[in-house]
């Protein structure tokens, strides 16, 4: 992102990863935002985009190829509440602090089979490798 843009601008999506260029505006400026500071910061690399993705997810979760509005703002997993310098497994994108009840819902908008008898953890999972195969299946398409 060479160019600085205007707070009420939204980004090109030609511009931003596929999954976010699906998504809602908000979730586009917040992550092209960060990642223009990012990369004040940083320079254009990789940290600049784990930045911007951690940005994002604190205000969004991902359910199947884009990313939705979660229901309150904070950190998705442990990995992101933690900072920097911690060394957790991130959950992709899941709200992995959902209650139950909201991770079955997401689940069977995704329709993962067997939901019904899996624990919150296999839940997590199954929505991750679901949000994936769905995002393969976006970019074949596109």
């Amino acid at each position: 992102m060479a160019e600085k843009r205007g707070k009420k601008e939204n980004p090109d999506p030609e511009d931003l990863p596929s999954t976010i260029a699906r998504s809602d505006a908000k979730a586009q400026r917040t992550y092209a935002k960060t990642l223009e500071h990012a990369e004040d910061e940083y320079g254009d690399g990789r940290r600049a985009h784990r930045t911007a993705y951690a940005a994002l997810k604190h205000t969004h979760e991902k359910v199947g190829d884009r990313w939705e509005p979660k229901g309150r703002k904070g950190p998705s997993d442990a990995q992101a509440r933690g900072g920097r310098d911690t060394d957790r497994e991130t959950a992709g994108g899941v709200d992995a602090n959902a209650t139950e009840e909201h991770l079955l819902d997401v689940a069977r908008r995704l329709d993962v089979h067997g939901r019904s008898s899996m624990g919150k953890g296999e839940l997590v999972d199954a929505i991750r490798r679901a949000n994936d195969r769905e995002t393969r299946k976006s970019r074949e398409e596109d």
